[in-house]
């Protein structure tokens, strides 16, 4: 073994040896008890840069500043981007000299480093350090950091150097360099952090968005995008098991808008030329009979082409509001990426501010490689003429000026969100609506809660959940681990926990190894009755499916669904209860279960499209074969305990429709699981041509 990997290795043996409490402090908080933190007698994150003051003497001022110097001496795991003396200076000199902040000179008292506030000393030390390990391997592919501060960092990789970059400006020119504690990247640029709300940070890019602002100006939407954080109320019963639950919900907004040049290419040269195309692209859209747009339609909305800008129905407004997505993502969250088979599409789904409607994100294999694209519009979309195939090119043409509009890499944040310029005109237009998302609709549940994107809570690490719970383990009966308690008020326009804290809602965060969708998934114990706001899919009828992963701790549910409704007195049960305990019986001569048809598809000369049939008349479907194991080797549609539920068939209309689900057996042992929902239209179910796919 390396001799330097066995002293790390080593120390850190000892320290655990020596203090087991120090598994309860890897924490990003100011209130850390220091008597209890272990200082290595090796090279930690602070002696590193304390060794070395013609490199990092600036920066180490500012930790000591803020205090952060004690906590990267210490025990614990974490990640540090470390500016070089002449980056703070620039940096610094900088702030003083910033004219455009309505606070004199960003709060300086002095030019230099004694010039700088307690409170800047403490943002810009938290700004740079994460309290998990990040390795470069790590961020090769883009990634997004959760800091101590609270806000994210992103890299990308440069595209001239092909070194990494962090938020587009700082570029890491040492990387790796492993502590006791942890591992440092040298930048040569402070971390840029902006602390102007969204649409105040368009107006910092005048070269990019002057016709944008000007609209969201005349329209007013600046007041609706204001909001950065929520308090929560904390479950009285949390400490009883320790489980990480957020203080607050995390608010934020994501903008996808044509730059300047955009607009010109489709002869939009001002404002003027901006209200006049809404107007044609909108006027119609809620026309009784003919109109696309099923929500306002189905109201008797009448669409305004006047100058009335503020109001909702407004076209302008209109087209401005499906650019904004009420939640942050940075550009590597826009699509999933975690277990999924090679060559298949990534996609996600994203609700917008134009109400009750969505677009798509797709990452293809087909197309550029690592772009990503709004609405791309392919014929037959999770439509197959081929057995365990997702279908030849034949039947998949992308329809004539329909590719998708690209989103570009910038990633430029705000305080409470991100703005990703788009290459095309982004529109809800007939063809989204009866074209790009008539197809099998496949969430993951925690997508359904925009304040856990917001949070950085969509898929994270052990580690990272750990870390923000004080390095500890929660445990309730029989579940322990790195879970997220949710609170009752986290979401309450999407979630609804009907029994308080009584129902005790976990979310598993990703790399788990389970058999999950994206790798996560929400579980629960206690008197379980939550229910789930639905996407506002176009009206239609659909099938309704649950993704499960059954065993003996499951338990039983009811689900209900309430249409326009989330008062559970007034929603229709659906079907019989599910039972997810139940595991199909594997039989090796390819018989299949008697309770869910299932059988090993492999055994079978058709690869189980017949038993396919006889699996959907009992109300079950196999697993997809999108994702696999953790490990890569088994799809999930040959798993018997990885299955579908098809829950209701059911016509819905565009708006409000609420997935309740209820345990019915007593006692609190139980463990529900919820991983992804399907909505999946007739038109793909029930096509008289082609078969729904196999993934």
């Amino acid at each position: 073994m390396n001799t330097t990997v066995y002293h790390k290795l080593a120390c850190r043996l000892a320290a655990l040896l020596m203090l087991p409490a120090l598994l309860f402090v890897a924490s990003c908080k100011e209130d850390l008890d220091e008597d209890n933190l272990y200082t290595f007698t090796g090279e930690t994150i602070e002696s590193y840069l304390a060794n070395r003051p013609d490199s990092f003497s600036n920066f180490n001022y500012i930790l000591k500043r803020a205090g952060m110097d004690k906590i990267l001496s210490a025990y614990g795991t974490y990640t540090c981007f470390a500016p070089t003396n002449e980056a703070v200076m620039a940096y610094i000199d900088s702030l003083y000299a910033d004219t455009s902040c309505k606070i004199e000179h960003n709060g300086m008292t002095a030019p230099g480093l004694e010039g700088l506030s307690d409170s800047l000393c403490n943002d810009i030390a938290k700004f740079h350090l994460a309290a998990s390990e990040v390795m470069a391997i790590n961020m090769q592919n883009g990634m997004t950091i959760r800091t101590m501060l609270g806000r994210d960092v992103n890299t990308s990789i440069d595209s001239v150097s092909g070194r990494t970059v962090v938020n587009s400006y700082s570029l890491i020119t040492k990387m790796d360099n492993e502590m006791e504690n942890g591992v440092i990247h040298i930048v040569d640029n402070v971390l840029r952090r902006s602390n102007l709300l969204v649409t105040g940070e368009m107006s910092n890019h005048p070269d990019l968005f002057t016709i944008w602002k000007a609209a969201i100006d005349l329209t007013g939407l600046e007041d609706s995008l204001l909001d950065v954080e929520r308090k929560t109320t904390v479950p009285s019963n949390a400490a009883t098991y320790k489980f990480y639950c957020p203080e607050k919900a995390v608010l934020g907004y994501t903008i996808f808008a044509e730059t300047d040049s955009v607009l010109k290419k489709h002869g939009i040269n001002d404002i003027n030329d901006l209200i006049a195309y809404a107007n044609r692209v909108y006027e119609h859209c809620a026309d009784p009979g003919t109109g696309w747009y099923d929500y306002y339609r189905n109201k008797g909305v009448k669409v305004s082409t006047g100058d009335d800008y503020h109001s909702p129905y407004n076209c302008l407004n209109m087209f401005l509001r499906y650019h904004i997505a009420k939640l942050r993502v940075p550009y590597n969250k826009l699509v999933t990426s975690y277990n999924e088979v090679s060559g298949v599409p990534l996609y996600d789904y994203w609700e917008t501010m134009l109400p009750k409607t969505l677009f798509k994100t797709l990452r293809s294999a087909k197309v550029a490689a690592g772009k990503i694209f709004i609405n791309r519009y392919e014929a037959n979309n999770t439509l197959t003429d081929q057995i365990a195939a997702l279908g030849s090119d034949g039947i998949h043409q992308v329809v004539e000026g329909h590719a998708g509009i690209e989103v570009m890499k910038n990633n430029i944040q705000a305080l409470n969100g991100y703005i990703h310029p788009i290459s095309d005109m982004m529109v809800y237009e007939e063809w989204v609506p009866k074209g790009v998302l008539n197809e099998r609709i496949r969430i993951d549940f925690t997508a359904l809660i925009p304040e856990m994107m917001s949070a950085s809570l969509r898929c994270p690490t052990y580690e990272e959940v750990k870390a923000l719970n004080d390095g500890v383990s929660g445990k309730d009966g029989n579940l322990s681990g790195d879970y997220v308690r949710i609170p009752t008020d986290f979401s309450p326009e999407h979630l609804i926990l009907y029994n308080g804290e009584n129902t005790r809602l976990l979310y598993l965060p990703g790399a788990s190894s389970w058999y999950n969708y994206q790798g996560d998934e929400f579980n629960g114990k206690g008197t379980y009755d939550v229910a789930f706001r639905l996407p506002p899919v176009p009206d239609g009828v659909y099938e309704i499916r649950l993704g499960l992963s059954t065993n003996a701790q499951r338990g039983m549910y009811q689900f209900y669904l309430g249409e326009g409704t989330n008062n559970r007195t007034k929603m229709e049960a659906l079907d019989i209860p599910v039972d997810e305990r139940l595991i199909p019986q594997q039989n090796q001569d390819g018989t299949p279960d008697v309770s869910t048809g299932w059988c090993q598809y492999t055994l079978l000369e058709d690869l189980g499209v017949e038993s396919d049939k006889s699996m959907r008349n009992l109300g079950w479907m196999r697993g997809p074969l999108y994702f696999t194991t953790k490990s890569g080797t088994t799809p999930m549609r040959g798993l018997n305990n990885n299955i579908r539920r098809i829950v209701t068939r059911h016509e819905l209309k565009q708006g409000d429709n609420w997935l309740r689900i209820k345990s019915v057996l007593e006692g609190d042992q139980w463990q529900p699981y919820l991983d992804y929902i399907e909505i999946v239209p007739a038109y793909i179910y029930n096509n008289s041509r082609y078969l729904e796919d196999m993934y």
